[in-house]
């Protein structure tokens, strides 16, 4: 994977990147640090959404699920703002833990509670892992739960088998009545790309330094596909993994020769179209103006840790 340098010293990537804005639709923010945020405004990212997913420590009652979700709707819309960042998620039961039936249980009882909160824009992330029978269960009711609410899905693709896994969950979202407009299928690759798109879903790339995709094949795709349906993101998390990948692609795309506009529509405009059908984030929401007040506090605690808090009036995007 080539990493694209965005430093402020480079005077390409600046030319080049300027007066673009970039929404990465798949980042665990939990995951990640505040000077992360901080990195990410200044790389021209203005809004994100935070996908429910997978800690890497298996949860063992519905009391700390129910606590994560909690900052997927608080702590961490709070930790955005404080650097100018508009914060959005997506909540769900996520495959691998599905595979814990009492687990699983109690938390599709905190689901309905949790998709109705402000800045709520999907379900998700949902789908398979190991493509067990408790996974299909899980994910079929967590697609009426979107159907109930009139919300779009967003579908986690398996690591292992995935084009097979890719496939079944198109055709489960599609015996469920769900209208693939609404749908994201994201970690596609080379080789579930076509599928997706002839099915008439929305086809999300994962970049990440060594595995799924890299942006230099992230590049190849789009040259070949175009722009309609697609979108990058980072899925940044815990494991080796880049909150900056949805600018560097688009670095690396425009110096591919790949038009502004069709940058544009990956690294922003699609997300938005999709998520916006949940009714809960917009172009204009993401356009108003914003203050940056690091001096204000969350539960008695702030971002900051000793340093000088930042205060700008507004941030006019």
């Amino acid at each position: 994977m080539s990493n694209p340098d965005l430093s402020n010293s480079h005077a390409e990537a600046r030319a080049l990147l300027d007066g673009l804005q970039f929404l990465d639709p798949h980042v665990h923010m939990t995951s990640r640090t505040a000077d992360d945020y901080q990195r990410m405004a200044e790389a021209g990212i203005v809004a994100i959404i935070e996908p429910s997913f997978w800690l890497g420590q298996p949860r063992t009652n519905a009391g700390s699920y129910q606590d994560y979700l909690s900052s997927l709707v608080g702590w961490e819309p709070f930790r955005a703002s404080q650097f100018g960042i508009k914060h959005y998620c997506t909540i769900g039961l996520n495959s691998k833990e599905s595979n814990n039936e009492a687990l699983a249980e109690a938390v599709m009882e905190l689901l309905p509670l949790y998709a109705i909160k402000d800045g709520v824009v999907a379900i998700g992330e949902i789908g398979f892992d190991d493509g067990t029978a408790l996974e299909e269960k899980y994910f079929r009711a967590q697609l009426e739960l979107a159907k109930s609410l009139k919300m779009p899905v967003q579908i986690h693709t398996p690591h292992r088998n995935k084009k097979q896994g890719t496939i079944r969950s198109m055709e489960i979202c599609l015996e469920h009545g769900l209208d693939p407009e609404w749908v994201v299928i994201d970690h596609n690759n080379e080789e579930t790309v076509k599928s997706v798109l002839d099915a008439g879903f929305w086809a999300a790339f994962t970049i990440y330094p060594n595995t799924k995709m890299g942006n230099e094949r992230m590049v190849a795709v789009a040259q070949q596909y175009g722009s309609h349906h697609i979108i990058v993101d980072s899925s940044a998390d815990w494991g080796l993994s880049d909150p900056l990948a949805v600018p560097k692609t688009a670095l690396l795309m425009l110096q591919s020769g790949i038009s502004r506009q069709d940058v544009q529509k990956m690294t922003y405009f699609n997300a938005l179209e999709v998520f916006g059908k949940s009714g809960n984030i917009s172009e204009a929401d993401l356009q108003s103006q914003a203050m940056i007040d690091q001096r204000k506090l969350y539960n008695d605690n702030s971002v900051l840790r000793g340093q000088v808090p930042f205060v700008a009036d507004v941030v006019i995007r």
